[in-house]
């Protein structure tokens, strides 16, 4: 019983996650949405600069989203996982077909923002994240620092 009662007393390890992926993806922004405005015009800046805020707010809602589904139970929280994940991208969808034709969209930097932004910070964030199950999202600190 006490590690139902410590798993539900958990840092909210998931909020840690998403803002530390803000936190990287925010400086590296606009260089993605310069680089696009260098290839594709102010059209392409402003099509890479909402990528990337679908991109932050994707994973935003999926880490408010897990943290509240794993303090109430292991099942809801599988269930959230997977169609939230499926949510999420239909919401994704959604979003790039209500702006698809409008005249500030570029559909190829948009598209690539997206793709790149997501799989950068999901390979950035695991690397930095700590290996050891005891410290989730942090590294461990040495002693008697």
């Amino acid at each position: 019983m006490t590690a139902a009662v410590s798993a539900l007393d958990a840092p909210p390890v998931e909020r840690q996650l998403a803002f530390d992926m803000a936190k990287r993806g925010l400086p590296v922004a606009p260089i993605l949405v310069a680089v696009a405005g260098a290839i594709w015009g102010w059209a392409g800046a402003a099509s890479a600069a909402f990528a990337v805020a679908l991109v932050l707010l994707n994973f935003a809602v999926a880490a408010v989203s897990l943290s509240w589904a794993g303090k109430r139970s292991i099942a809801l929280l599988m269930g959230v996982s997977l169609f939230g994940y499926i949510f999420r991208l239909a919401l994704i969808t959604v979003a790039v077909l209500a702006v698809k034709d409008q005249s500030w969209v570029k559909l190829v930097p948009l598209g690539l923002t997206l793709i790149v932004t997501h799989l950068g910070l999901l390979f950035w964030e695991a690397k930095h994240v700590s290996v050891s199950l005891a410290f989730p999202a942090l590294t461990p600190q040495k002693k008697g620092i």
